[in-house]
């Protein structure tokens, strides 16, 4: 018989159920609801500015999606952030409270310090034609669908503590409705269906990111084991002694790195489809930046009407009138062949008369309301177009050096009059995804933390996982590219437990290869059955 009175091995897992004091809940939720009256209050501020009023049903709507938009950023938060603060808590640097809380102010932080490049990134994912009618009944079915598949995916997988990325269910999505919306067209119409170049860039860099995780964390431990001798960084923590001082604060940082590269890059996803949202249900107030100032509106004339001339120069012949100019730049982003003589005299055409009309108005905030979506469509098509253009090697071929840059300068002022994030959005959002964080957590934590590695997390493994994962997380975001996360983190602790000699466990690691292949195919499937579905429950409805 056992000896009851022997002493109990220390404990070296982490305490993971502090209870939370009062007062925390009370400020979490004012804090929840002074975000969303301060989202409600810019609405009405800016459609008040520009004379635009919604109607009682219309601001409903608009909320329903703002909601389930800022509910994706919210689920976003807890199950992709709890792998920045697992390694803080397996190695004791900091308590899970103090850490949750932390890596959710720098989540904030890197949401509002962001430049909007990634939120763009996988707008241009969608079809075209639900982009250019993003107000129409499909415009709306397509984002519902799309945000509800990819947060009941992330919650199916947060429910049994499988670490899932945020950024490939969103994806998935977006190809389900894109591929649902190509099928009901009858597939004949390449602007139904996503933009096969961009997804695979996409999903290229979500494939790829993981490896670099995983080899990166390993290679990093190894070089970390050459030059720094001290065993205490390769060795599990004893019992709930915190690591020494330097060691500590290195964790710390690398905790606080991740936690904002997370947030510069995956808030962004959420912001680009709170502006497709705004964009459909208040156009006049946001399908424009009507914040440029007046006094920018030369240099863009001037740019534009640059950019017309050198595709006149190239071009074979240019329709006059620009509703033959700008069916044919749909029909060439739609085939995604650009480097053609009839394409840039359409473009010189469609050109012409965006410039003028601007020029006309002085600028994009005296844009009337009437006149707002018709203009912003034509620049969407031109930005677009001109972008495949400056990056097509035949039309490079063509084109001078001069002209490429003119063409690029142009493609510039085109992104800023369309492409912008008010900075209500991002508050918003930045306070979804920090907020998120400090709620639901745990489960993550416990697999990162326990379920990849033979072997407790060391203070070396951490370091090295959460090192590699900032850095090609904020690499990404340098250049606009969406990355996982939860893919590179959980990767790069897989790495880093190989190269500490610790090994996998092979169930975990095998469920989260499992999760990774099946979360594209079944958030398509999701998506696109909820989008057929929204569609027939509206046709139904008479809309």
């Amino acid at each position: 018989m056992a000896d009851s009175s022997a002493p109990s091995a220390p404990r070296t897992g982490p305490k993971l159920d502090h209870s939370l004091h009062p007062a925390g809940r009370w400020i979490f939720l004012a804090v929840l609801i002074g975000g969303l009256a301060y989202a409600g209050f810019s609405i009405a501020f800016d459609t008040a500015q520009v004379g635009e009023s919604l109607a009682g049903g219309a601001f409903a709507f608009l909320a329903l999606a703002l909601l389930i938009a800022l509910g994706f950023e919210f689920v976003n938060g807890f199950h992709d952030t709890a792998n920045a603060v697992a390694t803080v808590i397996y190695t004791h640097s900091m308590p899970a409270p103090l850490a949750v809380v932390w890596s959710g102010f720098f989540n904030f932080l890197g949401v509002m310090l962001s430049s909007g490049a990634v939120a763009y990134s996988i707008v241009t994912l969608l079809p075209v034609d639900l982009i250019l009618n993003v107000g129409s009944v499909g415009g709306f079915a397509m984002i519902f669908a799309l945000l509800l598949a990819a947060i009941v995916w992330n919650l199916a997988t947060w429910a049994v503590g499988l670490p899932n990325s945020s950024s490939h269910a969103l994806i998935g999505s977006i190809l389900g409705v894109g591929l649902a919306n190509q099928l009901m067209n009858g597939g004949a119409d390449g602007t139904s269906g996503v933009d096969m170049a961009q997804v695979w860039k996409v999903l290229s860099a979500l494939a790829f990111s993981p490896i670099v995780g995983f080899v990166g964390a390993l290679l990093l431990l190894l070089v970390m084991k050459r030059f720094l001798r001290d065993k205490a960084l390769y060795e599990a923590p004893e019992g709930q002694t915190p690591p020494p001082r330097g060691i500590r604060a290195l964790l710390i940082g690398t905790c606080t790195a991740v936690s904002f590269a997370h947030g510069s890059n995956d808030g962004q996803k959420g912001m680009g489809l709170i502006m497709l949202i705004l964009i459909g249900c208040a156009p006049t107030a946001y399908a424009l930046n009507r914040t440029m100032p007046e006094s920018a509106t030369p240099a863009f004339v001037q740019t534009a009407q640059a950019a017309s001339a050198a595709y006149r120069a190239h071009a074979d012949g240019a329709p006059t009138d620009v509703g033959a100019a700008r069916a044919q730049v749909t029909q060439a982003l739609k085939s995604k062949h650009v480097a053609d003589p009839v394409v840039y005299g359409a473009l010189a055409t469609l050109s012409d008369d965006v410039s003028s009309r601007i020029a006309g108005y002085g600028s994009l905030g005296k844009v009337p309301a009437a006149a707002t979506p018709n203009l912003r469509n034509d620049m969407y098509l031109v930005l677009d177009t001109t972008k495949l253009i400056a990056a097509d090697k035949a039309a490079q071929g063509r084109f001078t050096a001069q002209e490429i840059t003119t063409l690029k300068s142009y493609d510039s002022g085109l992104e800023q009059g369309t492409r912008y994030i008010p900075t209500w959005v991002k508050v918003t959002v930045a306070l979804a995804l920090g907020l998120g964080t400090m709620v639901g957590w745990k489960r993550i934590v416990v697999t990162v933390g326990e379920r990849i590695g033979k072997t407790h997390l060391t203070y070396g493994m951490g370091a090295s996982a959460e090192l590699v994962a900032a850095s090609t997380i904020l690499l990404a975001v340098n250049f606009g590219m969406p990355v996982s996360t939860t893919h590179i983190l959980s990767s790069g602790v897989a790495g880093a437990s190989v190269a500490n000699g610790a090994g996998l466990q092979r169930r975990t690691v095998m469920n989260m290869a499992l999760a990774w292949v099946m979360t594209l195919p079944v958030a398509m499937l999701l998506s696109g059955g909820l989008y057929w579905l929204l569609l027939m429950l509206a046709h139904t409805l008479g809309y």
